[in-house]
């Protein structure tokens, strides 16, 4: 904390991409800030928590994603300078509210900070490119690739929104948020969080037919950010020096593939103008078509779909007609780019030859017979008593009939899919096991138990349970209640009465919503109580409405930190 809040101007520190971005809101003047959890932006949220007071901003763990942005939006109507952050599935989520957001504009400067996730490190429905919400919004985003960018785009994105009235999208992935280098420190400006919200109904209200003008207003803006991105150092063309130099080859790269590019001209000791793209969208149009226009060949390196390659294709058919485009033929498009995948690509489309039988490795590698380890629940070794979950999935398997349909949902318990539970027959986003088990009662004839966390159901849990209510569905519900948002690293959620900053609020007793919304079936259990558990669960199973147990247990390793 002390290192993020030094006032050590022009001093360099090691820091984290997400430490830079945090870094970055302070020097910009941020004052309101609001997220979901949710890795890998999740130090974003961890360390505003803990800084919040000493800095002035006002922070909060929002109930989801789409609240977190619709705070935000107050908080800029009202004319605050905001950062709303979350992981790429969180934009999905806020998604109804972000395309108006764009449409009317903003008041105070508005930063949306997102997180991707290639590979699906701490995420397991898909690794979602969030850059085609760039094109979806007409949203300007940045690209960094290292952490010195991460504060410098943060505070860039910061003054695009205040010059043009428009939300900023800031875009990472996991290797650049959790990649540390040094970053040089900027002057923290501290300023009054207290707002005015001054009526504007035109302006604010997404209205027909104003709808249509807002959206003409929003391309005409557009078009003044493209001059803006044209003229960007965010966009730099390098050339590393060597003695081996190929003029008719030219590479364009974004994000932390720019990192690899670099590294992979190093390795080969070669030399190509490299084109880094840090203004994603708007596209620098001109920049990329004076420089393609002077070489045979171009090499696209991008993670994901090949959003960079299908604009220069495109842009190509006039300035370099004859330019031959490599891409995805190259350069994978499922999983996260890595430096061998470049290096290799660079090998063969300059005809360099590696000092190094990636291939050979390959298979050395895959010829060994490692034993295969899956994610566990923490055991007692590691927060005694253990995960109170083990007790819930042993009661569910020795309880659930044969050809139960068992519903995942985001959380700890995803653990339940591996060995040696096997029980998760489907897992798709927030809240999805309720609204999911519902379709399949009124579709089939399985039992139905679908499991979902505490946090999970504050976040997107409550309307799907209304839906199975309000259509007369039957599937049992497991709310497993272990008192905190244990996943990402145990943020406050609404039940637990304390708010992100610290502060006593109002506890939202679960048990207090569930008969609220007509659920007739329903009890509180503890995890540690097996007999009663199993003969809930079987009771449940046969009830011809839907039912709810609220498995209480509190998180082991949460204990263990409330403990010390």
């Amino acid at each position: 904390m002390d290192d993020i809040l030094s006032k050590e101007v022009g001093k360099k520190m090691i820091f984290l991409g997400n430490e830079a971005i945090i870094r970055g809101a302070l020097e910009s003047g941020v004052q309101f800030v609001s997220t979901y959890p949710g890795t890998p932006a999740s130090e974003v949220g961890n360390i505003f928590s803990q800084i919040a007071k000493e800095t002035g901003v006002y922070f909060e763990f929002s109930t989801n994603e789409k609240v977190a942005l619709e705070a935000g939006i107050g908080a800029s109507l009202s004319g605050l300078k905001v950062l709303v952050a979350m992981k790429h599935f969180g934009l999905n989520v806020c998604s109804d509210s972000l395309l108006p957001l764009c449409y009317t504009g903003t008041k105070g400067p508005f930063v949306l900070l997102v997180a991707d996730d290639p590979s699906c490190w701490s995420s397991a429905q898909s690794e979602q490119n969030s850059r085609a919400f760039s094109y979806l919004a007409h949203i300007p985003t940045l690209e960094p690739s290292e952490p010195q960018e991460c504060k410098d785009f943060i505070k860039l994105a910061f003054d695009i929104s205040e010059k043009f009235n428009i939300p900023v999208m800031v875009r990472t992935t996991t290797r650049v948020a959790h990649q540390s280098a040094p970053v040089i420190l900027g002057e923290i400006i501290k300023t009054e969080k207290e707002g005015k919200f001054i009526k504007d109904p035109d302006r604010f209200s997404t209205m027909p037919p104003r709808t249509l003008r807002m959206k003409k207003e929003l391309l005409e803006k557009v078009k003044k950010i493209k001059e803006l991105s044209e003229k960007s150092e965010t966009n730099l063309i390098q050339e590393r020096e060597s003695r081996e130099k190929k003029r008719e080859i030219g590479i364009i790269t974004s994000g932390i593939s720019h990192l690899y590019v670099m590294e992979a001209l190093k390795e080969l000791d070669i030399s190509l103008p490299v084109l880094r793209i840090g203004f994603f969208y708007p596209l620098p149009e001109e920049k990329i078509k004076n420089f393609i226009k002077k070489f045979k060949k171009v090499l696209i390196v991008e993670e994901l779909e090949p959003y960079l390659e299908k604009e220069v294709e495109r842009l190509a058919k006039n300035s370099n007609p004859g330019l031959q485009i490599f891409g995805k033929s190259h350069i994978p498009e499922i999983g996260e780019l890595k430096p061998e995948n470049v290096i290799v690509a660079i090998s063969e489309m300059t005809g360099k030859k590696i000092n190094f039988d990636f291939d050979k490795h390959l298979k050395e590698i895959q010829g060994i017979n490692f034993t295969r380890r899956y994610p566990q629940l923490c055991s007692a070794e590691i927060a005694p008593p253990g995960c109170p979950y083990w007790l819930l999935f042993s009661a569910i398997k020795k309880t659930a009939p044969e050809n139960t349909v068992f519903g995942g949902d985001i959380g700890c318990y995803m653990i339940a899919a591996n060995p040696p539970h096997f029980i998760q027959d489907y897992l798709f986003s927030m809240g999805a096991s309720i609204g999911i088990a519902h379709g399949i009662k009124k579709s089939a004839k399985e039992k139905v138990i679908a499991l979902i966390g505490d946090s999970t159901f504050f976040h997107a849990g409550i309307p799907a349970l209304i839906n199975a209510v309000f259509n007369k569905s039957n599937p049992l519900i497991i709310i497993l209640n272990n008192g905190t948002t244990a996943m990402t690293g145990h943020q406050p959620h609404p039940g637990m009465g304390k708010t992100g900053m610290g502060e006593e609020t109002t506890r939202i007793k679960i048990e207090d919503i569930i008969p609220a919304l007509g659920v007739k079936n329903w009890r509180v259990v503890e995890t540690k109580n097996f007999q009663e558990m199993s003969a809930t669960i079987k009771d449940f199973l046969e009830k011809e409405e839907v039912s709810v147990i609220i498995a209480k247990g509190m998180c082991a390793l949460f204990a263990k930190k409330l403990r010390k």
